[in-house]
């Protein structure tokens, strides 16, 4: 009797584990595929997911469509250009801003009191309170403006427009008096970093103007962007209405975009062990069965439930993950009805 109890305990505790690893097999491979599916879903409102190629990576063969993430310092190649100052900057973006000494109203609490100020904008001294003695000369001779760099590349790669005028940053630009057209080098002289028509630039007068320009620096950045030959792009059909990323330093994807989440490691390493765990089950429930327990039939088995589970998880995601686990799940059918056979 003792005998017979000792062999229903043993019976029991392997069908007991072979049941608890099957079923750590098929929760690996759903916890890894929910994993996988959740890190996409967010990954997919800022235009797919992200293949990191590092300081300055080199493009991938294929891949064309995808987002990726570059790390490295934009290179100017052709420098963007003011033709009517004549004005070259090794900048991604140059700025030229414009501002005119004027008449400006200020209140304050219930008084209005008038004042002399560089604007960038004209300003209509008609709407002014006390318009007398105040008027403005009107609109600028010459106007601010933006100009783009024709080339810039950003490792293995040319940035399109939206990128370029993302770049973050500003600096001062030291303008090139000498580079002037003689028609403005007869109105202009430079002043504290400034093109001035000031006769005096320490006591302008109402009228003067002065022009200035902002340059993007050149440093580190982390750019995430779309993919499209050897040229990144914002990913328009984003959900996020954006589709890209610039940020100062080497910044980490999921730093970038805080609302991802963390994607499961080792993948392939998690559903080999998730094929192993459940076919391991599989021989400690066949054990109990039979007196000589069928490796192969237990590895049919596990690759069976396994590819199952998983298929149907990726079913409408993925289809190449979806065929892979459907083509696992038959090969393990094919395997355990060919021992099945065999052991008749």
């Amino acid at each position: 009797m003792s005998g017979r109890g000792g062999t229903a305990m043993r019976s029991l505790a392997l069908n007991v584990v072979g049941t608890l690893l099957v079923l750590a097999g098929i929760g690996l491979a759903a916890m890894t595929a929910r994993g996988l599916l959740h890190y996409r879903a967010v990954a997919s409102q800022h235009g797919g997911e992200v293949i990191d190629l590092g300081a300055d990576g080199l493009a991938p063969a294929g891949g064309h469509g995808g987002m990726v993430r570059v790390v490295g310092t934009p290179k100017v190649v052709e420098a963007p250009y003011d033709p009517e100052f004549n004005q070259r900057v090794d900048t991604p973006v140059l700025v030229r801003h414009v501002e005119m000494f004027q008449w400006r109203e200020v209140r304050f609490g219930g008084s209005v009191h008038y004042e002399l100020d560089w604007l960038d904008r004209p300003v209509d001294a008609s709407r002014f309170e006390d318009p007398k003695g105040h008027a403005n000369p009107g609109s600028f001779p010459v106007g601010g403006k933006q100009f783009d760099a024709g080339l810039v590349r950003f490792g293995a790669f040319t940035l399109g427009p939206v990128l370029l005028r993302a770049l973050p940053g500003t600096q001062r630009v030291e303008p090139d008096a000498a580079a002037l057209p003689e028609n403005l080098a007869a109105s202009f002289s430079r002043y504290q970093g400034y093109l001035v028509t000031s006769a005096r630039p320490g006591d302008p007068r109402l009228g003067d103007v002065r022009v200035s320009w902002s340059a993007v620096p050149l440093q580190q950045l982390t750019v995430i962007g779309r993919r499209d030959g050897d040229r990144l792009v914002a990913a328009s059909d984003a959900a996020d209405g954006k589709g890209y990323m610039v940020q100062v330093g080497d910044v980490p994807v999921l730093d970038v975009f805080p609302d991802l989440p963390v994607p499961p490691e080792f993948v392939w390493v998690r559903q080999l062990l998730a094929v192993l765990l459940a076919s391991l089950g599989a021989f400690l429930l066949l054990t109990t069965q039979r007196r000589r327990p069928d490796g192969w039939l237990a590895l049919g088995l596990g690759a069976l439930v396994v590819g199952i589970v998983a298929g149907v998880l990726w079913l409408g995601n993925d289809l190449w993950a979806t065929c892979m686990w459907l083509t696992l799940a038959a090969c393990g059918a094919a395997l355990t009805g060919w021992r099945l056979r065999r052991g008749r």
